[in-house]
């Protein structure tokens, strides 16, 4: 495990975020009624998907909230992340929220605390695939070691009527095998995550953009990202989770409109590669727009079709009855309406 504590003034000068966040009128009166955190320190699991930006660059409005030590615990893929949240080795951060439902039903403790954003995926096929429905009998290439993209590509195949343990093969490939494959004809799609999708459309890959979840509906009506935190941490540090969620939350709002200043950072502090499949990501992912989503419609939604293909025995009311606290969000929402 690798641990990175980010250096107070390098962020200032390469983002600016308090600043940018101040311009953009994010400042809350409620937070200077509120009482201090009842903890300074949040630590935050970090996973390498560009979609991740707000908590990535969010250290700045952390600090502005009362957390003097800011910690980015790195794992690899969802599962690590997961445990991470489960165990309490990490207090707050984002899951994606079909693999977060699976992890509620597997008893992990966590809580879902409101959406990050909507469409960061987009299903990537050959000239073969036209619809979700095309994918029947055809091979599809998902990470072995990462749920994510699976249960993603399983809510997918149930929403148009399909079985994917039956009417779909499954192979193991990393994101990059996979474009290689795909442009080979050696399978018939994979399901992408920022920076892939923009490096597919770059480079010409032969194919299709089959779903587009930012635009492309009903998946563009939901979260693909939620906000977890370790039930425990939550439940001992109210304060503290809402000061984080407003952190983060602000944090969107500034990826939505200072995306050229968030990829530069995200680059020179080596959490991504290429500043152009960064920049395009940042851009093309509406950050702006999670006011305008409701998170228990999101976890409803994905809880229905986990349920429909045998992922999931809970009901969708189960789920947000005992994995979901929506009292920081409404009064977030509120605050940070304008």
């Amino acid at each position: 495990m690798h641990r990175r504590d980010w250096n107070r003034r390098e962020f200032l000068n390469t983002l600016g975020l308090a600043g940018t966040s101040a311009l953009l009128g994010l400042r809350s009166e409620s937070a200077g009624a509120e009482p201090p955190p009842e903890t300074t320190r949040l630590r935050i699991p970090w996973v390498p998907s560009t979609c991740r930006s707000p908590e990535w660059i969010a250290e700045e409005l952390l600090r502005a909230e009362g957390f003097t030590e800011v910690t980015y615990v790195m794992k690899e893929g969802t599962q690590g992340m997961a445990r991470a949240l489960a165990s309490g080795e990490a207090d707050i951060g984002g899951h994606f929220a079909a693999p977060v439902i699976l992890r509620l039903e597997a008893g992990d403790a966590i809580v879902i605390l409101g959406g990050e954003h909507s469409g960061c995926f987009e299903l990537l096929g050959s000239d073969r695939i036209r619809t979700i429905r095309d994918l029947k009998g055809r091979t599809v290439a998902v990470p072995v070691l990462d749920p994510a993209p699976y249960a993603f590509l399983a809510s997918m195949a149930a929403y148009v009527g399909l079985d994917p343990r039956r009417d779909i093969n499954w192979v193991n490939h990393s994101p990059d095998e996979s474009m290689k494959l795909l442009a080979e004809s050696k399978i018939d799609a994979y399901l992408g995550f920022p920076p892939n999708p923009q490096e597919f459309r770059a480079k010409k890959i032969w194919g299709r953009v089959v779903v587009n979840s930012a635009v492309d509906r009903p998946w563009s009506q939901y979260f693909c990202c939620m906000l977890v935190g370790n039930k425990e941490f939550v439940r001992k540090n109210p304060v503290a989770t809402k000061r984080a969620l407003r952190a983060i939350l602000k944090s969107a709002d500034v990826c939505a409109v200072a995306t050229e200043r968030v990829a530069r950072s995200l680059i020179e502090k080596g959490l991504a590669k290429n500043y152009d499949y960064t920049l395009q990501s940042i851009k093309e992912l509406p950050y702006g727009r999670w006011r305008e989503f409701d998170p228990e419609d999101t976890v409803r939604f994905y809880s229905l079709r986990l349920r429909e293909v045998g992922m999931i025995k809970s009901s969708p009311a189960k789920i947000i009855a005992e994995g979901a606290d929506w009292r920081f969000w409404k009064e977030l929402k509120m605050e940070l309406k304008a």
